[in-house]
């Protein structure tokens, strides 16, 4: 029997609703062709077509509205062809909400056996059985809307850090030929139902960062991201550059920092201007037992919470708050049980939403500077 998302036939469309007097935080309202997502957002990370541990009506509970799968991973297992019997990924996973995929290219770059970058696209070995295959921005492009996500990503040279300028240029010129490469794919296969964001590259140099927002805003896409961030530089020249790059692109649309991070992280970034966030650390640091609370984290498996009968955060309305204690959530973890995985990552993911829904209500109410003194002041307190 097939699986199938509810689909409703219409264009992408983004809408600033609301924005702080006193920073660049703004509120917003994205449509897609599975629903609507207020922003700003957190899309927890569901790589292949599962978010480790819980499922999606669990995601959906926890105030999830749009997650993010892989074009890599899923492109080889299990493969399109497969995918394709339930009319894309919605039906496959029954994740009846927005997906959005990344493009595949970071994967290559940091997963697959002797991978290879020529003018064409990535060529690579698979990490699973070492099979060749060949990614091509087209290719790229094709197999995201065979998966049918909401909101699609260009391919992209992916670099390390710390890198030398001549190798963040060479990247951004290659990431702006293969963005128009991924247009042109994507307006021949009609895909205007779902969205398709250009990257901006350029490393920690700035002037290579407005280089590439000029070119990729110059191409026109429905939505912008910041790509080769969070790749280990430090925090503050991570808020640098997003802090020089956010303000050149435009408005209208959409900012998407990948692969960001921490509720710190958060909180700054969208005092800067960016709308959507991913990052696999609420679930798999709840896999380590690693909780996130408003006073910070707490790491379950300490001694001081076996005998403690209280939540994970006192107040908190998630499905793991409500019904379980810290004593219990400690023996789980100790004792290996795969419950605790389940538990810790409703919470994770609760936390984050919660936090994201904070920020849009301060947002709303242009209370959003007093948001964030009180978000670190918790801290300071815990």
């Amino acid at each position: 029997m097939k699986q199938r998302g509810i689909k409703f036939i219409f264009m992408f469309d983004f809408k600033v609703v609301s924005e702080s007097k006193k920073s660049r935080a703004r509120a917003g309202i994205m449509r897609t062709s599975h629903g609507v997502v207020e922003t700003p957002v957190f899309m927890p990370v569901g790589t292949l077509a599962s978010v480790k541990s819980v499922s999606p009506e669990e995601i959906s509970g926890a105030g999830a509205t749009i997650i993010l799968g892989n074009t890599y991973h899923l492109y080889l297992r299990p493969g399109c062809d497969v995918i394709g019997l339930f009319s894309g990924l919605h039906g496959f996973m029954n994740w009846k909400r927005p997906i959005l995929t990344d493009s595949g290219g970071f994967q290559v770059f940091s997963l697959a056996k002797l991978s290879k970058i020529t003018g064409e696209g990535y060529t690579f070995q698979s990490h699973i059985d070492g099979s060749s295959h060949i990614l091509t921005p087209e290719k790229a492009v094709q197999v995201q809307i065979s998966l049918d996500s909401d909101i699609m990503m260009c391919l992209d040279q992916c670099i390390q850090y710390p890198a030398e300028k001549n190798e963040a240029e060479s990247a951004l010129e290659l990431t702006t030929v293969w963005a128009k490469r991924c247009k042109k794919t994507w307006e021949e296969r009609g895909g205007k139902e779902n969205a398709l964001f250009g990257i901006v590259q350029g490393g920690m140099f700035k002037d290579l960062r407005e280089k590439s927002a000029e070119d990729i805003v110059g191409s026109g896409f429905s939505g912008y991201a910041l790509g080769g961030v969070s790749v280990g530089e430090p925090v503050e020249i991570m808020l640098e550059i997003a802090d020089y790059t956010l303000p050149k692109l435009p408005d209208e649309k959409p900012k998407y920092i990948m692969g960001v991070g921490t509720p710190d992280n958060l909180v700054e970034l969208v005092s800067l201007g960016a709308d959507m966030f991913d990052c696999v650390l609420p679930t798999r640091n709840a896999r380590n037992g690693q909780m996130f609370t408003s006073g910070g984290t707490i790491n379950i498996c300490n001694s001081q919470y076996k005998y403690d009968t209280g939540p994970v955060e006192k107040g908190c309305l998630c499905y793991t708050c409500l019904n379980y204690s810290r004593a219990y959530l400690r023996h789980l973890f100790m004792a290996k049980e795969l419950l605790a995985y389940r538990l810790n990552t409703i919470h994770n993911i609760h936390y984050y939403t919660k936090l994201m829904k904070d920020m849009r209500t301060a947002i709303s109410e242009d209370s959003f500077e007093v948001f964030r003194k009180e978000f670190y002041g918790r801290r300071q307190e815990a």
